[in-house]
């Protein structure tokens, strides 16, 4: 059921959240995106502080797509907290960045990261990337419910 779903994007390049918005619309993947620019916002995101704190508003994501370069905390930080907190680390995460550097990939799986995916340089490339995520993430994948890590 997809209209209960929001995929939660990190990433700080405006070039590549405009690219990334783009390419879901134009493979009408009907899932709500929401984007933050730093590990931080992203933790204050899932934890639901500051600007985040209206559930309504800023659902659970189902999928986290998390670049590794950012400023204030990087992704590498960010995937580290996540996968240690009990109630967050149910949400898959989807490393994507620019990197391809070997220790960057291993160590976003022995952090728990689910996959590592370098970034499309090109447009094209991106579309067929969305098309993937949706095909594995969205249509494939069992997915846990928004509400898997609250005990309350």
């Amino acid at each position: 059921m997809r209209s209960n779903l929001t995929i939660l994007i990190a990433e700080d390049d405006p070039d590549d959240r405009l690219m990334a918005e783009e390419a879901f619309l134009e493979c009408r993947v009907g899932v709500p995106l929401r984007f933050v620019s730093d590990g931080e916002e992203l933790l204050d995101y899932l934890r639901r502080r500051g600007r985040y704190a209206d559930a309504e508003e800023h659902r659970p994501p189902a999928l986290i797509l998390l670049d590794l370069n950012m400023p204030r905390k990087d992704g590498r930080e960010t995937l580290q907290e996540i996968k240690s907190d009990p109630e967050l680390r149910h949400i898959p995460v989807v490393v994507l960045t620019t990197s391809s550097d070997e220790e960057d990939v291993l160590r976003s799986y022995r952090d728990g990261g689910n996959s590592f995916i370098t970034k499309p340089a090109s447009f094209n490339g991106m579309l067929d990337m969305v098309r993937s995520l949706e095909k594995y993430w969205l249509e494939t994948a069992d997915l846990p419910p928004a509400s898997a890590g609250n005990r309350s």
